[in-house]
């Protein structure tokens, strides 16, 4: 009887320490799963900020395009504005051009009259 009774106690206490050893394997395979989340997370996290750098970087390349454009913009209305001031220069040129020929055939004129009077 107290063979059987130590045999038993000795199959509870095996037991007892397998149901130990399965809840430690349990932990450390938790704490495993845990730090590989937290990894994960990390990963993922990192992940987060590179899309985040990239749509950043994309964002002032547009800026920069969107500034380029608006540069040439100004050169060309620059240019057009130039081109304008020329023409109406050259204009306004012709007239005085017209004026002086003008003027030149009055003093022919005058002259002509001067010379007339004299004979």
């Amino acid at each position: 009887r107290e063979r059987n009774r130590d045999r038993e106690k000795e199959k509870q206490t095996e037991r007892k320490r397998e149901r130990e050893n399965e809840r430690d394997r349990e932990r450390k395979r938790d704490t495993e799963r845990e730090k590989k989340r937290g990894g994960e997370r990390r990963r993922e996290t990192e992940r987060k900020r590179e899309r985040q750098r990239q749509r950043e970087r994309e964002r002032n390349r547009d800026r920069e395009k969107e500034k380029q454009t608006e540069r040439k913009r100004e050169r060309e209305n620059e240019r057009d504005r130039e081109r304008k001031r020329d023409t109406e220069r050259e204009k306004k040129r012709g007239g005085e051009r017209r004026r002086e020929t003008e003027r030149k055939r009055e003093r022919q004129r005058q002259r002509e009259r001067e010379r007339n009077r004299d004979r």
